[in-house]
């Protein structure tokens, strides 16, 4: 004769689960949705129930687990029944700043050896004018030099002015932030 399935004999405690999940949660539609969240755990978890061990004491411990660990998310969760929080959220798109990231490699790419190398070692490494020049075994005054030109010709690739900086998020997407920040207040 065959081992029997530990699983078959969920259903005989659902009653009794049932009734602790309302004495617990004082809802009925909650106490349901925390009786299934416990069945699936149960069910998917079934290997580590131990044969001859009491099931009822096991669901039950799952369930309670379950309901604390469902009061510690709702502690941190903050209810916006009207929408109000919702409407006030905004978030940059993942896409944002690609193009301009591409425009970007592509004027890099096309500034001399030496000017990007100054670049790279002040601006994206933060390494000092004097660190950068003892690396590249050359003047202060020639690093500075390679940067400040570097730096001129790659507006000039982009096609900023002056005063323009260059930023990865486009106008558009700028004006949507600043109206739902705007509006939060």
């Amino acid at each position: 004769m065959g081992k029997s399935d530990p699983r078959d004999a969920l259903v005989d405690h659902l009653p009794a689960m049932r009734a602790f999940a309302i004495s617990l949660t004082r809802n009925g539609a909650i106490a349901d949705d925390m009786v299934q969240d416990t069945l699936v755990k149960a069910w998917t978890n079934i290997d580590k129930f131990k044969e001859g061990t009491n099931m009822r004491a096991w669901l039950f411990t799952i369930l309670r687990n379950t309901y604390y660990s469902s009061r510690r998310k709702a502690n941190r969760e903050v209810a916006d029944i009207d929408g109000v929080h919702t409407e006030a959220l905004a978030e940059k798109p993942a896409h944002d700043g690609h193009l301009q990231m591409s425009d970007f490699r592509v004027a890099f790419a096309k500034l001399k050896d030496e000017q990007r190398e100054a670049l790279l070692l002040v601006g994206a490494s933060g390494f000092s004018y004097e660190e950068a020049a003892d690396m590249c075994g050359v003047a202060v005054g020639t690093i500075k030099s390679r940067t400040n030109r570097a730096r001129i010709k790659l507006a000039e690739l982009m096609h900023l002015n002056e005063d323009e900086a260059l930023e990865m998020t486009d106008d558009a997407t700028m004006s949507v932030l600043s109206a739902a920040k705007a509006s939060s207040f």
